[in-house]
């Protein structure tokens, strides 16, 4: 991947990317990968390099020597830390990295970070539809990681992992009460390299250690089949590189099977590349502003739909759940804005913000910071607020045990009488 600059939407909270559920024999749940960034743009136009960025703060801030003073507090702790802290030596890059952090979480924006060099890889490799890791889904909403199901013919499923399954350790450190992000960096790593997990079956009390050799994962982002009643259904997990692609194909396969209507689902969509979400809106939504977006000096972008949908006349019902956030969020509000289709389910993250991500030289990870806030077609903020379904439908654990989905039933139902119509 080149080192750019890129605008992404994305989600960061861990108990959104990582809750997995089963709808009618597709996983709703997002992968045994790290997911905290994703979705982003190729925009050098909108980001200084490094230079400009320096001379720009110099310039419009505080002068060198202002800078000067200001820093000084900085060196000086930097200087106690090398010079008189207990434990030395003290990791230079470790130091670095943990200032950025701080920094960074200074300003209050959960969506504004740090993101080191192994991370980073393993969220370019998503968005490009492929991993390096042991193909499991999984759910992080827990006290530990638990395996929702291990991925066909992945190492996970040849290791013996099943659903249920709970990661007590990883490489013998102990996980109790870590974050998901952190278990996860801890299992992903590079392919053809081996990763030791303490393995809780669901029920069992005893504790068992399994050794996966990881490998390259390569993830579909759309799931397409014909359902009873000759209705079509597409899944679509992420917004990446191939998502419009895969997208035109499944419409195609499913309109050479002459399907009567439409059932999007976009549950657990945690978000994905902007640009696959015009491309992915631009197929069921014939002309338009998709969204809008609101940068902090009061400039107002507009990105539109493109013209040659091949499913803008079909009935169409849009699947939403709690984990439906980002670009996701963007494309379910154009169709309800426009009256191009319901929404059924429940109400969305509520992720209405866009982020550059710059990838640091030399190997040193990437910053994402908050640029913008966006808006829907007919400029709802739904930032922290979410969309409100056309037809409120809750999940609850036991259909999840009982293997049940009211609300795949429900959109059906509500296709079917638009068919009627």
């Amino acid at each position: 991947m080149s080192k750019a600059v890129k605008i992404f939407l994305a989600i960061s909270a861990a108990v959104i990317l990582f809750l997995g559920s089963f709808s009618g024999g597709f996983v709703s749940a997002m992968l045994l990968k790290q997911t905290n960034g994703l979705p982003f743009l190729k925009t050098d136009s909108l980001v200084p390099s490094q230079t400009e960025a320096t001379q720009s703060a110099t310039s419009s801030s505080q002068s060198s020597s202002d800078l000067q003073v200001l820093f000084q507090p900085f060196w000086r702790t930097w200087d106690l830390v090398h010079n008189i802290f207990v434990d030395q030596p003290v990791d230079d890059t470790t130091l670095m990295r943990g200032a950025i952090k701080g920094m960074l979480e200074s300003l209050g924006d959960e969506h504004t970070s740090y993101i080191d060099p192994d991370l980073l890889k393993q969220e370019s490799m998503q968005l490009e539809g492929e991993y390096e890791g042991i193909g499991a889904w999984v759910d992080s909403s827990g006290e530990f990681l638990t395996i929702t199901s291990p991925m066909p013919d992945s190492p996970a499923e040849k290791a013996g992992l099943k659903p249920g399954d709970r990661v007590m350790a990883v490489d013998g450190e102990d996980m109790t009460g870590k974050d998901g992000n952190y278990v996860l960096s801890k299992i992903l790593g590079p392919a053809g390299t081996d990763v030791v997990l303490t393995i809780q079956s669901e029920g069992a009390e005893k504790t068992f250690d399994v050794t996966i050799t990881r490998s390259k994962i390569a993830v579909p982002s759309v799931e397409s089949k014909v359902l009873d009643g000759n209705i079509g259904y597409v899944q679509i997990s992420t917004f990446g590189d191939n998502t419009g692609a895969e997208l035109k194909k499944a419409l195609k396969d499913l309109r050479d099977q002459d399907v009567k209507g439409l059932v999007v689902d976009l549950r657990y969509n945690g978000g994905g590349l902007l640009t696959a979400a015009v491309d992915v809106g631009s197929q069921f939504l014939k002309s338009g502003v998709l969204m809008y977006e609101e940068y902090g000096n009061g400039d107002t972008k507009e990105l539109r739909i493109r013209p040659g949908g091949l499913a803008t006349e079909i009935p169409l019902v849009v699947l939403v759940n709690k984990g439906t956030a980002s670009a996701s969020e963007i494309v379910a509000g154009a169709i309800q804005d426009m009256g191009r289709g319901k929404l059924v389910g429940e109400t969305t993250y509520g992720k209405g913000s866009v982020q550059n991500w710059v990838e640091f030289d030399n190997d040193q990870g990437a910053v994402r910071i908050t640029v913008a806030r966006w808006l829907t077609t007919n400029k709802r903020q739904i930032n922290k607020v979410g969309l409100t379904p056309d037809v409120v439908v809750e999940i609850n654990e036991e259909n999840y045990k009982a293997g049940t989905d009211p609300q795949l039933d429900k959109a059906i139902e509500v296709l079917q009488e638009a068919i009627q119509q």
